[in-house]
């Protein structure tokens, strides 16, 4: 009786530590991971932005970025107003102003299709 009541002592050790391990996974891929993954996209988006993009900032005012950076972003708000953000302060860009390279691209493309034969043939 002894060594029967002995082999089963180990076994409710790993018994009570399973329940734990299995809150910490639900934890895991319930909240620590999602949360990971929304902190990653937060950090793009604020390491993506640039001169001319029009965002709107966490408290509701929408304005085209006029001046950036490391950690401070001057919106445009109209002509004349320009109010100063900390970076971290900018919820989500409305419209994303095309990069430099991408407007170069888009003139040659303009070109091309502007010289066009009367006959219809390039």
């Amino acid at each position: 009786m002894f060594l029967a009541t002995a082999g089963g002592g180990s076994g409710g050790w790993v018994g009570a530590l399973l329940p734990f391990v299995l809150m910490f996974a639900v934890f895991y891929f319930l909240l620590i991971r999602p949360q990971q993954k929304k902190q990653k996209t937060r950090n793009a988006l604020l390491s993506s932005l640039k001169k001319g993009d029009k965002i709107s900032t966490i408290g509701g005012m929408h304005g085209t970025i006029a001046e950036l950076t490391d950690d401070t972003v001057v919106l445009r708000v109209n002509d004349t107003t320009r109010i100063t953000f900390e970076r971290s302060a900018i919820n989500t860009v409305l419209h994303s102003a095309p990069a430099k390279g991408e407007i170069k691209a888009a003139a040659v493309k303009e070109e091309k299709s502007d010289k066009v034969d009367p006959e219809g043939t390039v």
